[in-house]
């Protein structure tokens, strides 16, 4: 085995809020044996303990704006301390300032594989503005796609259901904008500069997405 090959993994999941990271994070930690981190999650753990970071973070959340760089780093770096063994990243870097920061943190400790899921905006959307949130324990489910067996209750554990505020369209646009302008930038840096990123095409169903995953996982490391 080459000695780049024993190193921890560190996988980035890339794509515009809505394109299916999330979706395959899970699935995708379980199979490898890694812990998922999401930024989006940890905010709003944050977020729901009214801690300072959270209310901060708040701010930009909800006018669909991307969360100050150092505030990321920050929180996502004491996360990744407490895993050895590597992590697959949803949600982080979305900037070129946390890109580098990260390429500092695993630089010669990991291997970084960067997965970018490509869609089209009006799909887009067409996905977040029909998903709603418990107010519980935070699952989401969709209106066209995963309705609720009730009507507002969620599955899980019977919380309120809500539509949460970065999901109406409007907020959705300005997403999609201040996504293009900041983070599409990643990809020429990890494509073309890194050579460590692979595109998925999101717009399939999901079994087939998630296949095309686990080869260009399978290619990345073992090619």
């Amino acid at each position: 085995m080459d000695s780049s090959e024993s190193k921890p993994l560190v996988v980035v999941l890339m794509g515009p809020p809505g394109a299916g990271k999330g979706t395959h994070a899970g699935p995708l930690s379980e199979h490898l044996g890694l812990p998922h981190i999401s930024t989006g999650d940890l905010f709003r753990e944050n977020i729901r303990s009214q801690t300072a970071l959270g209310q901060k973070a708040k701010q930009f959340i909800d006018q669909g704006q991307l969360v100050p760089d150092d505030l990321v780093l920050d929180m996502l770096f004491e996360r990744v301390a407490e895993c050895k063994g590597g992590y697959i990243l949803d949600g982080c870097p979305r900037t070129l300032y946390q890109a580098a920061a990260l390429d500092r943190k695993v630089q010669g400790h990991n291997r970084l594989i960067v997965l970018n899921f490509q869609i089209r905006d009006e799909e887009l959307v067409r996905r977040l503005s029909g998903r709603l949130s418990c107010k519980g324990c935070g699952k989401t489910c969709h209106k066209q796609f995963a309705p609720p067996k009730r009507d507002g209750v969620c599955d899980s554990c019977s919380g309120a259901l809500y539509q949460r505020e970065d999901d109406q369209e409007a907020v959705i646009q300005k997403r999609l904008e201040v996504y293009r302008k900041q983070t599409l930038p990643l990809i020429e840096y990890y494509g073309r500069q890194k050579e460590v990123l692979k595109e998925i095409n999101s717009e399939q169903k999901k079994d087939l997405v998630f296949s095309d995953v686990l080869e260009a996982l399978h290619e990345r490391v073992y090619s």
